[in-house]
């Protein structure tokens, strides 16, 4: 498996200064935002696009470093119910395409996006239970009426690409666990898959682990490396849906934390050894979102952490084979 870093971490300095720092803790790659909710600092997309040397002199950035791009990253919700936000995001998440297209790379990380209730929303609509019945039939419009109809064209457009969509399972989207992400790729393609960030299935109550044996190597394409804490004493009086500001720390039922920092060592061992079983020996990308920790050291101890946990040595021959 290769190492590597979301590159968000680092959006409040240059390109060059972000790439210098990668290469100097020694990493394997890096994904870079293009755009929408990851921003574009690093990414000039519009005009990488309309340049085929500009594309390749900006990707030579990371080769001149020993880094590989990994994925470009694209999180945004072109299934907005604001037709202009939609347009915005859907037009963003092309162009990225085109560039990975352009630059060797073949994956792109997303969000799946969420739809209104109804054409004539304004903002989307997360549906999270079935009763009353209005959200089950909320629910089936999206699905029939924007989700499958947007993603099937779009994986096509990605498959045309030679690209394979890594969707993030994330809160407040449409696909957002185990049974969502398997239905979007049934319905609409088989480049589509997972982005997998277990720091969003941990306070929904899933385990990681046995949604990476579900999904397997052939629907896992990309994996995040960010933690989780759920506070015991929060989450025993409100439960894990919790509307607080992520800087509300003290009074969250959870928080996101460095690797390490919400399930030790032990844990990412086997996280990592299950990646492995299932044969997944792509990317794993550090995600930085702790508030209670700097950049520099968040990003220090989730490298020191995942060195440790991840080894570099190949299986060997037992010694009856």
């Amino acid at each position: 498996m290769k190492l590597g870093i979301m590159m968000a971490l680092f959006g409040g300095i240059s390109l060059d200064k972000a790439l210098d720092r990668a290469a100097d803790m020694k990493l394997d790659t890096v994904e870079i935002g293009a755009g929408n909710y990851p921003g574009s600092k690093h990414c000039p997309l519009k005009a990488l696009v309309a340049s085929k040397a500009k594309a390749r002199q900006w990707a030579k950035k990371a080769a001149d470093r020993g880094l590989e791009i990994s994925a470009l990253a694209c999180h945004g919700n072109p299934l907005h119910p604001n037709k202009a936000l939609a347009r915005k995001h859907h037009d963003v998440w092309r162009g990225a395409v085109k560039l990975a297209s352009m630059i060797g790379v073949d994956t792109i990380t997303c969000f799946s996006g969420c739809p209104g209730g109804s054409d004539r929303d304004k903002y989307p609509n997360w549906v999270v239970c079935p009763w009353p019945t209005d959200f089950q039939e909320v629910l089936d419009w999206q699905w029939s009426k924007k989700i499958i109809p947007y993603w099937k064209r779009e994986a096509k457009y990605a498959a045309d690409h030679g690209i394979k969509v890594a969707f993030e399972m994330h809160q407040g989207m449409s696909v957002y666990n185990t049974e969502t992400l398997l239905r979007i790729r049934k319905e609409c393609g088989n480049n589509l898959g997972a982005n997998f960030d277990p720091s969003h299935l941990f306070w929904q109550g899933m385990d990681p682990l046995a949604s990476i044996r579900r999904l397997g190597k052939s629907r896992i394409y990309h994996v995040h490396a960010k933690d989780t804490r759920i506070d015991p004493q929060n989450a025993a009086l409100n439960g894990t849906l919790d509307t607080k500001s992520y800087a509300d720390v003290l009074d969250r039922s959870w928080v996101f934390r460095t690797v390490g920092y919400g399930h030790g060592a032990d844990w990412w061992r086997e996280f990592v050894t299950a990646l492995r079983m299932i044969g997944y020996d792509g990317v794993i990308s550090i995600e930085h979102e702790d508030s209670l920790m700097s950049i520099s050291e968040g990003f220090t101890k989730a490298v020191e952490l995942l060195r440790e946990v991840m080894t570099t040595e190949k299986p060997g021959a037992m010694w009856w084979a």
